[in-house]
């Protein structure tokens, strides 16, 4: 069988004040042009449909459409909720994606068969599906009672109770003859992040080693971080990341979707597709002089200036290059504050340590310290 796996599309997501809905489109326009190219039997969105708990009608629709349009290629579809969606709101509108023959998995439910999805290929290949959406650490314990693993205790960690929950699962993958498979959006311990992820589901207890996946599985289609990669694991485990580069920070990362062959008998053999409907994003720097030399029309850019600090410098910039994004002063041209101590602060008044700040940046601007001085002294008077 034929798998095409994606994830983490972030829909509805602004950068630095830019809605990428266009570029959206476009992205989502191509996967689904890859899927009726490659004519999948199977086609996995492993979590972050959308960039925020509380999409827009717009981005719901982009979303629902898309997800039509991938299953109108003939492929059965199957879409789970990670940590950035909402999962009460994708279990929702599991009427509508039941009518259109979508699968969506948004939370857990109390009927642990909810999340084992089973079909059969056109080529007559069985197949099994472990959907398992994205579960915070407030619901852990939860899912374990409710499924009736064991006993929870208060001081089992995450990954734990994570295992416990997999293999439970897996107990049907002990069948021969058919491919068993399982998609989930979680951190995997030694895995690398892609730049944009949401921090506090990525450290902090939320990363699971590799050995909860079971050994039997012919292939794991993760979602979460955002840049394409394989895991080491008892199993095939791959990370199809984002098919756009969701910040700055992803700008190295090679935006595709996995195409994976597989059967029971055959190991997973998986190819990337590359996806290049999106802007890119860039990283420039320089003075303005050199800026005025920089020909990124196609880029979204972060600037970093190497320039003094002064009032006006960002738009001089943004007039030099109208997709810049973001502007920062490079941090190479401010002076390392490591050496400076607590106690050469003390006894030193507000507007002294003030004008000490303006001169450690540079900053001559006129009038900054007199306005300074009359704000302190209105504060002070009120106080």
């Amino acid at each position: 069988m034929r798998i095409l796996h994606t994830s983490d599309w972030h829909v509805g997501k602004v950068l630095k004040g830019r809605d990428r809905r266009d570029e959206h489109r476009r992205v989502l326009a191509q996967v689904i042009e890859i899927a009726q190219a490659e004519k999948p039997d199977l086609v996995i969105v492993a979590g972050d449909l959308y960039d925020t708990a509380a999409p827009t009608a717009d981005s719901t629709k982009l979303v629902t459409r898309a997800l039509s349009a991938l299953r109108r290629t003939g492929a059965r579809v199957v879409a789970i909720g990670g940590n950035h969606d909402n999962g009460a709101a994708l279990d929702a509108l599991r009427p509508w994606a039941d009518a259109a023959g979508i699968e969506l998995r948004g939370s857990y439910a109390s009927d642990l068969s909810d999340l084992l999805i089973e079909g059969v290929t056109e080529g007559g290949e069985r197949w099994r599906l472990v959907a398992l959406p994205f579960l915070s650490q407030r619901y852990a314990i939860r899912a374990a009672e409710m499924y009736e693993l064991t006993a929870a205790e208060a001081n089992q960690t995450y990954a734990d109770l994570v295992a416990r929950l997999i293999a439970k699962l897996s107990e049907p993958f002990a069948e021969p003859g058919v491919v068993n498979l399982l998609t989930a959006h979680l951190t995997i311990v030694g895995a690398s992040t892609g730049g944009g992820e949401r921090e506090a589901h990525t450290v902090m207890g939320y990363a699971v080693p590799a050995t909860v996946f079971p050994p039997n599985a012919h292939y794991v289609a993760l979602g979460h971080l955002h840049r394409t990669q394989s895991v080491i694991s008892p199993c095939p485990t791959r990370y199809s990341g984002s098919p756009l580069a969701v910040d700055f920070g992803e700008e190295e990362n090679v935006c595709s979707v996995a195409i994976v062959d597989v059967s029971c008998d055959k190991a997973a053999h998986v190819r990337d597709v590359p996806v290049t409907s999106a802007l890119t994003l860039r990283t420039v720097r320089g003075t303005l002089e050199q800026l005025a030399t920089v020909n990124l029309p196609d880029a979204l850019l972060r600037v970093l200036v190497r320039e003094a600090p002064r009032p006006g410098l960002r738009e001089d910039v943004q007039e030099l290059l109208p997709n810049a994004l973001e502007v920062r002063i490079d941090p190479d041209m401010l002076p390392s504050r490591s050496g400076e101590r607590s106690a050469e602060r003390a006894g030193r008044s507000p507007r002294e340590l003030f004008g000490d700040y303006l001169d450690s940046r540079g900053n001559a601007e006129e009038g900054v310290r007199e306005l300074f001085d009359q704000l302190y002294d209105e504060v002070s008077s009120n106080q």
